[in-house]
């Protein structure tokens, strides 16, 4: 049988201190004389000993934990966003606890209920929206609340948004510029509080504009999916526009178009998308989009969790269209 950590008891016998001292010893700012301090810590190395920061953490009614829950980890903006969060939680001494709300359906309170239970010290959300009661046990237990692109009628709550509605109103006039007559709007079946704020603003600005609008929505939120909607729509020559409400889609919709529809990108149709994750800038694509800054939405979360102040704090990312070759 596999032998257990070495415990703070193994370190204490073989120093010939007491387990306080121990404690003491590997507490920041702990009261432990030089000589104790020396022969702790080479017993420590000699035993391979290592803290427990979660006893640690749960001794002091607080871990060093933060939570991130989400749903769709694979795609590439969310896994490109969860990479440099946790950089940054490690940088500032603090540890990320990862739990993937793909089964949680439209309720992620059972896993947020879970992050209590390890005394986390803040929790991200980055996709779903928890109930008003899990809302206000964070706030009755002092855990700090941060919900990315999700937008609540609450005073309580920390949230961090992307200028959705002005980066589909730059895709729209982008699409007006390329003289677009008839045009979709591609989004999955989450419709997620971001995509219907995009396709939302999309629709109201071409609406405007005297544009005809087709919208389509189903699937989940993938390559395969765009794929979908451009073997739907485009036997419908008319169209000769489309804006995806992320690039994932976006590649998908490009694909069909060229591979199974026959159609030019950009002469027949233009095409722009939402996000600019990397696959967008892939010489195959060069797909036009709208640019959410994913270093920028990270330093504010990092932001919102470093804050000693205690009222809401809604933080917007801006925006920007990147131009390429997928819009005439």
């Amino acid at each position: 049988m596999a032998r257990g950590f070495v415990t703070a008891e193994e370190v204490a016998k073989k120093a010939g201190v007491s387990r306080s001292a121990v404690s003491r010893t590997f507490t920041p700012g702990g009261s432990v004389s030089q000589s104790v301090r020396r022969k702790v810590l080479k017993a420590a190395r000699d035993l391979g000993y290592r803290v427990n920061r979660l006893a640690q953490g749960l001794n002091n009614d607080r871990s060093n934990l933060i939570g991130v829950v989400g749903t769709n980890l694979s795609s590439p903006f969310i896994s490109k966003q969860l990479d440099l969060l946790s950089l940054g939680l490690l940088r500032r001494g603090l540890q990320c606890l990862l739990l993937n709300a793909a089964d949680a359906r439209k309720d992620i309170a059972p896993l947020i209920e879970l992050l209590f239970e390890f005394r986390a010290q803040a929790i991200v959300v980055l996709s779903g929206e928890p109930p008003a009661s899990i809302i206000d046990e964070c706030m009755a237990n002092g855990v700090r609340l941060i919900l990315i692109n999700q937008r609540l009628d609450r005073t309580d709550t920390n949230m961090v948004l992307s200028d959705d509605s002005h980066g589909a109103d730059l895709a729209a006039m982008r699409l007006i510029e390329a003289r677009c007559q008839k045009v979709a709007v591609i989004s999955s079946a989450s419709q997620t509080p971001a995509q219907v704020r995009r396709a939302t603003a999309f629709s109201k600005r071409m609406a405007m504009e005297g544009a005809e609008v087709v919208s389509w929505f189903d699937g989940p939120t993938s390559y395969e999916s765009g794929y979908q909607a451009g073997c739907d729509l485009l036997g419908d020559k008319a169209i000769d526009g489309a804006f995806c409400v992320t690039d994932l889609l976006a590649l998908g919709f490009i694909d069909a178009a060229r591979l199974e529809m026959g159609r030019r990108v950009p002469e027949d149709l233009s095409i722009v998308g939402f996000d600019d994750i990397p696959q967008a800038g892939w010489k195959s694509y060069q797909l036009t989009t709208v640019r959410q800054s994913v270093d920028a939405l990270t330093e504010k979360v990092l932001t919102a969790l470093a804050s000693d102040e205690p009222e809401t704090r809604l933080q917007i990312v801006p925006v920007a269209l990147v131009e390429r070759i997928t819009a005439r």
